[in-house]
């Protein structure tokens, strides 16, 4: 491809709106722009990248007995009724046309739709089905270029199943592809226990790369490798040792105090001895959770003990509830469900609320003065507390989410009614898997962990070329009889070249190469010319030198390898 026909509207400067790495590069490099909030073109040179990811997960998908489908992304709102994820995903799903549509955010549906028209018997499974779709969600912050955007495009798969055991074979065959694509695309990922959210099912691992870019929050354990979304982490941690002595409740005056930050400063005591109150409503009525010190509950966990949706109590239904504000909230003499955290568990001679505003109680023993307190792991983990598996320090970062698969089981079969016949002439509900990877997101992860201060740095997997020509002087016939014949001599070997054959300064075409990052740059210039020699430049190490003409395809063959 000769770049004066080719459409690659590189950029100097950092646009103003880009603060993510990926971002930046891919805004610079032409490969994107941005239509509008969330909403991105992919140009020539980024669409070449995605088309060669797509292939990769093509071929591993097929290599475990995909079979691709296309479906639609405008779909009927009523076969999203029938697992009620019209409310589950809120004003995150886009609807249209008097909201008797919506634009797919996911397939589950539509996939088991198709499969309870089809799959009627055990003879007719294992199936695995797969596309690479557009898919939509209304993000109410769209950020950091094509990782959270509101249209993106998905390989999402779907397993079907007759027994829990083939569910399992199914799911390990999804993790096995997954690890082979990126490991093509050359991530340096790891794998985390997650939450299965929306989609629901049980078994959940999400294929995360650490980055400052990223949404999502980590726990990761370098001595053993453990690894689990912070939305499921656990970890070693000392709680509150309980006193010897319990004392007495005594309310304490605490004017304008909301904070246990502003407690420990006014009593001049340390946050191990505070229990801090939060109230949530579950099913109408009042839930108290007592977390130690500046501890964070952890909402993903919450859902899985209540049971379902909840929330956290307005301003005006606390004050009616317990008596007092935000602040001034405690467990003593609260009416209604009490959950504390384990670092709490029956510990003594706590500060906490006294239910009244501007007033704190001291000597709270739990096991004493909270009856029927209930206990469970609540707290979100943080950097430095011993890892679960083997007590190693745990790290917290930001991470990046690939890919996600997930165990659904019966969830969406049953209450679609897609059933089948087992041996037996029983019927049963299909056993289903749902596995996603994000196509863009692979390409800005790369970006992310490949690149320098000139540019990105491509291999020649993904590489949108695996060289960049560079002509010279272009007003020098002999330069470009040069060039044109290296160029039609290495696509004629099927090397994907791309050749600068503008008129521009040759500063200019180096930086613009750089930035694109081509894995090899081949330079044909007047004086290496004249010695029959061109200049060769491997773009990951930056290492230059001269070759003799007739040592070029064999040189970038070797380099390739």
């Amino acid at each position: 491809m000769k770049l004066s026909k080719y459409f690659v509207p590189t950029l100097k400067e950092v646009p103003n709106d880009a603060v993510v790495k990926s971002h930046i590069l891919m805004l610079r490099a032409g490969m994107v722009r941005m239509l509008s909030a969330g909403i991105y073109s992919f140009l020539p040179v980024g669409y070449r990248v995605i088309k060669k990811i797509s292939e990769i997960i093509r071929e591993e998908m097929d290599g475990i007995g995909g079979q691709e489908f296309h479906l639609p992304a405008l779909n009927p709102r009523e076969i999203w009724e029938e697992t009620n994820r019209v409310e589950a995903f809120g004003d995150t799903l886009f609807h249209i046309k008097n909201r008797d549509y919506v634009l797919a955010p996911t397939h589950e549906e539509i996939m088991t739709y198709h499969a309870r028209n089809v799959l009627k018997s055990y003879k007719e499974l294992p199936q695995i089905w797969y596309q690479i779709q557009t898919k939509f969600r209304n993000e109410a912050r769209p950020r950091s270029g094509v990782i959270r955007g509101r249209q993106f495009l998905m390989k999402d798969a779907y397993s079907f199943d007759a027994t829990w055991e083939d569910l399992d074979k199914s799911y390990a065959l999804h993790d096995k592809a997954y690890k082979k694509i990126f490991d093509r695309c050359d991530l340096k990922y790891f794998v985390v226990g997650a939450s299965s959210g929306a989609m629901g099912g049980t078994g959940s691992e999400e294929f995360m790369v650490q980055s400052e870019a990223g949404e999502d929050t980590v726990a990761h354990c370098e001595n053993c490798g453990y690894a689990a979304n912070v939305e499921v982490a656990t970890s070693i941690v000392e709680g509150k040792l309980r006193d010897e002595k319990s004392e007495e409740i005594n309310e304490i005056s605490t004017p304008n105090v909301k904070s246990i930050d502003e407690l420990c400063a006014f009593l001049k005591i340390d946050e191990k001895q505070c229990a801090k109150s939060r109230v949530y409503i579950h099913e109408a009525k009042p839930v108290l959770i007592l977390m130690l010190g500046n501890d964070e509950v952890n909402e993903t966990k919450l859902e899985k003990l209540l049971g379902g949706a909840f929330r956290p109590a307005h301003p005006d239904e606390l004050k009616e509830i317990t008596g007092a504000d935000a602040g001034s909230i405690g467990p003593i003499g609260f009416n209604g469900r009490i959950v504390a955290d384990l670092k709490l568990k029956d510990g003594n001679n706590f500060y906490s609320g006294a239910n009244k505003n501007d007033y704190h109680l001291s000597g709270i023993d739990l096991q004493r003065d909270v009856k029927n307190i209930e206990y469970d792991d609540l707290r979100i983990v943080k950097s430095g507390e011993g890892c679960p598996r083997c007590k190693q320090t745990l790290k917290v970062f930001t991470a990046i989410e690939l890919g996600h698969i997930f165990k659904l089981g019966t969830k969406y079969s049953s209450s679609m009614g897609a059933m089948f016949l087992d041996e037996g002439g029983k019927e049963n509900p299909l056993i289903m898997g749902s596995y996603g990877i994000g196509v863009e997101r692979v390409m800005a992860c790369y970006i992310e962990q490949h690149n320098d201060e000139k540019g990105m740095i491509w291999d020649k997997t993904l590489a949108p070329f695996q060289v960049q020509l560079i002509a010279l002087n272009v007003k020098k016939q002999e330069i470009m009889d040069a060039a044109e014949k290296i160029y039609h001599s290495l696509s004629a070997k099927g090397y994907e070249v791309l050749f600068d054959d503008r008129e521009a300064q040759a500063g200019f075409k180096f930086n613009d190469a750089d930035l694109l990052g081509m894995p090899v740059q081949v330079i044909v210039g007047d004086k290496k010319l004249k010695e029959n020699k061109v200049e060769v430049k491997i773009r990951k190490t930056g290492e230059r030198f001269d070759l003799e003409l007739e040592m070029l395809e064999d040189k970038i063959k070797d380099i390739l390898k």
